[in-house]
This record gives C-alpha cells, sequence and structure tokens, in this order.
C-alpha cells in the first residue's frame, strides 16, 4: 500500500518545531533587509547550540530585542545588556548580546554609506539562490561573506555561521535530492 509520506530533509523529521520550520522558511529566498539581518543576529545567537533551541526562544528574543528593529536596537546601552543578560527567555551571552547592538549599529552604517543590506548579500550571491548538489558545513561564498561581514563589523559572523544563514535564507538550496521542498523552493 503506498504511503503518501513526503520526504524530508532529515534534520527536520526529529521535532514538530523543526519540521514546521523546514516546511514554510528554512531555504526559502529572503530579501527583506531587515529579515536577512534578523536571522543573521538568531544565528549568531545559535553559536554553539542546537537551532532548535533558538527556534523556542525566537518570540522571546524578537520581544527582548524590538522586533529586531536596528534603529532600535542600535541604542541599546549598558542598562539594556544588562536587562537581556537577566532575560531567561532568550541566550543569555553578552558576547552575543553586544554582538547584536553591533550588528544593529554596522547594518545602519551600511545604510547610511548608500548599501542595502539584501543588494549586498544577494550581489556576493551572484543575484539568485545557488542550487548545491551537496551539503556543505561552509564554502567559498561563506568565507566571502564572512569577511565582508568582519569588514563592516559585523561580529558571529564566521564562515560556518554564515553558510547557516545563507541556507536558512535561501541563498543556497541545500534541501536533499528527495526532500518534497528542493524543488518548491528553486526560482
Amino acid at each position: 500500500m503506498p504511503t503518501n509520506k513526503l520526504h524530508r530533509c532529515s534534520w527536520a523529521e526529529s521535532d514538530p518545531l523543526l519540521l514546521a520550520y523546514h516546511d514554510t522558511e528554512w531555504g526559502v529566498p529572503e530579501y527583506d533587509s531587515r529579515a536577512l539581518w534578523e536571522k543573521l543576529m538568531l544565528d549568531g545567537f545559535q553559536a554553539g547550540l542546537s537551532w532548535t533551541i533558538i527556534l523556542k526562544k525566537r518570540d522571546a528574543f524578537r520581544k527582548a530585542f524590538k522586533n529586531f528593529n536596528p534603529e532600535k536596537v542600535a541604542r541599546f546601552g549598558e542598562a539594556d545588556i544588562a536587562r537581556l543578560l537577566e532575560d531567561a527567555g532568550i541566550v543569555r551571552s553578552r558576547a552575543k548580546i553586544e554582538a547584536t547592538i553591533g550588528g544593529a549599529r554596522a547594518y545602519l552604517a551600511m545604510q547610511a554609506a548608500g548599501e542595502d543590506f539584501s543588494q549586498f548579500v544577494w550581489a556576493l550571491a551572484g543575484g539568485k539562490p545557488l542550487q548545491n548538489s551537496q551539503i556543505l558545513t561552509q564554502s567559498p561564498l561563506s568565507e566571502e561573506m564572512s569577511k565582508a561581514f568582519k569588514k563592516r563589523g559585523f561580529k558571529f559572523v564566521g564562515p560556518v555561521i554564515v553558510y547557516a544563514w545563507m541556507q536558512a535564507v535561501g541563498i543556497v538550496n541545500d534541501h536533499a535530492a528527495n526532500c518534497f521542498r528542493r524543488k518548491a523552493v528553486r526560482p
């Protein structure tokens, strides 16, 4: 008897939250500058942790970081850092919190210089999603983006973090060959 079970990337099948994220968000090309920045900051918070932890805390992160409004986050000071370090709803790492505040300032500096965040990252990627035939943890493009982000003042943007972010925002399509989402997110 045939089964109607959809084939997915194996990592998404262990948790209902991951499954929903996989089926609706992961790998879908994102072009909104603010949304791209938010996702890059969340990937920075994931460093050393599982993505499931970040997904479970995402709403709390959004509340704590004013819906990742760069103008508001860039104005955070020591009192805000102290407040965030007490917030059990998020990952309480001073270095990651300070990196997010600095990331907001770097994002705004790019804007002030006439550099749109979305146009910047998509130009580096050649303007369209890359279709990978093998799944990597980093690539020459993630190394290039990492260097470009660091040059602009971003932190927690090493090539492995940047590659995971590129997968999440659809810059690279790393859905498994038999995953039903692979064709769905192709341009």
